[in-house]
């Protein structure tokens, strides 16, 4: 590594994952900055380095940017990731996911900054043909979002061929969590993932929690998902910078805890820890929804030596829940 300072941009730095990414930075003395239109995320939750209000599609606002930074690496946590949102609105995933994120890569390309760390998603492999999936499990996607992250995977290989550009994928499982000192927390509006939503049910922000269907192939009938901690998303993101920096090759990698919890048993793990009782209203099947989708990532664990600090889900449920009674008193208070 060098011995001088890291400049890391972090585009997207101002949403979920995004946020705990900049503050992990931060701790491991970077000079963070972040960029971000704010359409998704919140000022208040970047923690430090200097934050950039601006479209990762602006190409003269990139061009100033890294005119007046030289940059070690860029990240790119800024994209749209509704599966349902991208099959009624396709336009606005093509758009921002794959055409802004060429316009990133042109920018980067103009100002020699050669190394890229890629949100990717395991969308993009579609109808599991195996579990757990590994890298090499064929890649079918079969909604848009998962085609636009795919798209730009082909992209970067085409252009570290063509220009060098050295790039980390990360394939996401289920992002979960929080961040254990209670500073950060999930967002999303409206929120579509399933351990914030339960939390909700259990804080009363919510009603109830939906299941959609009890007859899958698992061992209670619900669907089976591996949940990662955001804050070991973040480690294998710094993990991968210093990869790319100490002149390590590109590569993709799946990111989950290689764990399976299904549907039930996240409700039931969620009651364990608040203490409240969750009502549950049962529903169909949704379509493309598989049975299991649990990750293999002993790819990230051997070449990047990284490994889940937080794979215990009532551990990732309870830095969840403190999350979520910090945003539930603040409610009260407005």
């Amino acid at each position: 590594m060098p011995q001088n300072k890291l400049n890391v941009l972090v585009v997207g730095g101002a949403g979920y994952i995004g946020s705990h990414m900049v503050k992990l930075l931060g701790q491991q003395g970077v000079n963070v900055f972040t960029l971000d239109n704010l359409s998704a995320g919140h000022r208040d939750a970047v923690l430090c380095g200097e934050f950039i209000e601006g479209d990762l599609g602006d190409a003269a606002l990139l061009d100033e940017l890294f005119a007046r930074v030289k940059f070690d690496a860029v990240m790119h946590f800024a994209s749209w990731i509704q599966v349902g949102e991208s099959v009624r609105e396709p336009a606005k995933y093509y758009h921002n996911n794959v055409a802004n994120t060429l316009v990133l890569l042109d920018a980067m390309r103009r100002a020699g900054i050669q190394r890229f760390v890629f949100s990717s998603t395991a969308a993009t492999f579609g109808e599991p043909q195996y579990t757990p999936i590994d890298e090499r499990h064929p890649q079918s996607p079969i909604n848009p979002y998962g085609r636009t992250k795919l798209m730009v995977e082909q992209v970067l290989a085409d252009y570290e061929h063509a220009y060098g550009l050295k790039s980390v994928v990360f394939r996401y499982f289920n992002a979960a969590g929080a961040d254990p000192d209670g500073e950060l927390g999930e967002r999303h509006e409206p929120e579509t993932h399933l351990v914030p939503l339960v939390i909700q049910a259990a804080s009363g922000r919510r009603p109830n929690i939906s299941v959609f269907g009890r007859d899958y192939d698992t061992p209670d009938g619900t669907c089976i998902r591996d949940y990662v901690h955001v804050n070991d998303l973040c480690d294998a993101h710094w993990l991968a910078v210093k990869h790319l920096v100490q002149g390590g090759a590109s590569q993709s990698f799946n990111l989950g805890n290689g764990n399976g919890f299904s549907v039930q048993e996240v409700i039931d793990a969620v009651a364990a820890v608040t203490g409240r009782t969750i009502t549950v209203v049962d529903g169909p099947r949704r379509a493309g929804d598989p049975a299991r989708l649990v990750a293999d990532s002993s790819a990230a664990r051997e070449v990047l030596g990284w490994a889940p600090r937080y794979a215990d889900l009532k551990v990732i449920i309870e830095h969840v829940w403190n999350w979520e009674q910090k945003a539930v008193a603040h409610t009260e208070v407005v």
